[in-house]
């Protein structure tokens, strides 16, 4: 067993673990794996439920987490740069507006530093979820909808609107679900191909992880209930 198959990091804070994300780029075999995981996440672009204005389930996150685990944070932003440009040249929504790029590259990039080189478990998988629906979802897409509605449509557009905050709620518990799911089914695969080294095949969710699922998902309905309120009375 060699190095690379040897190295777990507990945290990305390390010279070694950047090191050895940007090695990845050098190796042809992960390069192959990116770009045939780019693809398949480009064509799930075209598949989505709407299920509000602007508002649709996608599933693109299924690849973007498992392509982050494997390849890492330097090569996840590559990827994720060329997963938002040629998805919004085969499939556009309307005027291309660079500034989404950054939403993209960050859904990659989160993922790889939660699940890159690290020991999976289900506190881990939920975590990494958690922030991607938080900073991506609830904070960076609707700024940039924003200036998107405000200098390319020369409409106005809500910020902050009510059913966005509830879709990503709603989902939250169920994505993080289907990611255990997920990457229970995948890592076996992916650990004999010796594409991930994650030590462990077999994820369960404990007592302590639903709890922290109930958690996080109960403290983000009471923060959407603190700011609907702080809304009525403003």
């Amino acid at each position: 067993m060699n190095e690379r198959e040897r190295t777990l990091f507990k945290h990305p804070f390390s010279k070694a673990y950047w090191a050895l994300a940007a090695k990845e780029f050098t190796s042809v075999r992960m390069l192959t794996v990116a770009a045939m995981l780019t693809a398949l996440r480009i064509a799930l672009k075209a598949v989505q439920i709407p299920v509000a204005f602007n508002l649709n389930i996608t599933f693109g996150f299924l690849v973007n987490s498992v392509g982050s685990m494997i390849y890492g944070p330097l090569v996840a932003i590559a990827a994720s740069a060329v997963s938002d440009t040629v998805g919004a040249i085969l499939f556009p929504s309307g005027p291309y507006f660079f500034p989404f790029i950054f939403v993209e590259i960050a859904g990659g990039l989160i993922f790889a530093l939660v699940y890159y080189r690290a020991k999976m478990t289900a506190f881990r998988i939920i975590l990494g979820r958690f922030l991607v629906t938080l900073i991506c979802n609830l904070l960076m897409n609707p700024v940039i909808l924003y200036y998107y509605y405000e200098l390319v449509l020369g409409k106005s557009y809500t910020l902050f609107t009510l059913p966005r905050i509830v879709k990503n709620l709603v989902l939250f518990p169920a994505e993080s679900v289907v990611l255990i799911l997920w990457f229970n089914a995948l890592l076996p695969v992916t650990n004999r191909l010796k594409l991930t080294f994650t030590g462990n095949t077999k994820i369960r969710a404990e007592k302590k992880d639903i709890i922290i699922l109930i958690v996080m998902t109960v403290a983000a309905v009471l923060a959407v209930a603190g700011w609907i309120i702080y809304k009525s009375k403003s």
